[in-house]
């Protein structure tokens, strides 16, 4: 069995959990997926199958496309709500004006620190997994590429926005970097993976919708 199949992934699983479920599901081995989605995150997951896990490196380089929520005002360790907490500060002051005119800097062609938590390898070892033990590591910036960015909706102290961006974007990071940007610090509470490549989140299936019909092939 040899193809791939687009998955809506929901929360509160890890990317892997989905391979493995999908590896149940078809009693096969071969089964990879192509650009991770943190525990919180929902949305589009492509999963290799078979033969086509040979095309990975084509896959993860596609652009991606998100929706997400930030909340100002907490900054946490995962610049996400399933982190802890490290520092609260007043939000009730910024205006939209100032969060537009941030928003702003973060488009185009920039840098961005892979955050802490994160798949991320230094040294042979995934950043998530030493922060667990408590080890922060230096990190080099990254060069990133956002080609949209637009704040969807402000409700203080939450801010919804669209973003389209190159591979290796943390969205949880944007975040953080845009609290920082505010003097209030912020975190992620919600994202949605929209699209990935070619794949839609309208064309995504569940879990447990998914079967064998699903499968499509891939020779490009």
């Amino acid at each position: 069995m040899n193809g791939i199949v687009v998955i809506n992934k929901p929360n509160g699983i890890t990317s892997h959990d989905v391979v493995d479920s999908i590896r149940r599901k078809f009693r096969m081995k071969r089964v990879g997926h192509a650009g991770t989605l943190d525990p919180l995150a929902t949305g589009v997951l492509v999963l290799l199958l078979g033969k086509a896990t040979k095309l990975f490196d084509k896959f993860v380089s596609f652009d991606k496309a998100y929706r997400a929520t930030m909340i100002l005002g907490t900054k946490t360790i995962s610049a996400d709500t399933q982190g802890e907490i490290i520092e609260t500060k007043a939000f009730d002051h910024i205006t939209k004006e100032q969060i537009k005119e941030v928003f702003e800097r973060f488009k185009g062609d920039i840098e961005q620190l892979p955050p802490m938590v994160s798949a991320v390898k230094i040294g042979g070892k995934r950043l998530y997994a030493l922060a667990r033990k408590g080890i922060k590591v230096e990190r080099k910036p990254r060069n990133i590429r956002i080609d949209r960015l637009e704040i969807e909706e402000i409700d203080l102290p939450n801010v919804k926005f669209y973003m389209e961006c190159s591979k290796g974007t943390f969205v949880r990071q944007l975040a953080d970097d845009v609290g920082d940007a505010l003097g209030c610090g912020a975190c992620i509470s919600h994202i949605q993976r929209t699209k990935v490549g070619p794949f839609n989140i309208e064309e995504a299936v569940t879990i447990e919708d998914l079967n064998e019909d699903h499968i499509r092939a891939w020779t490009a």
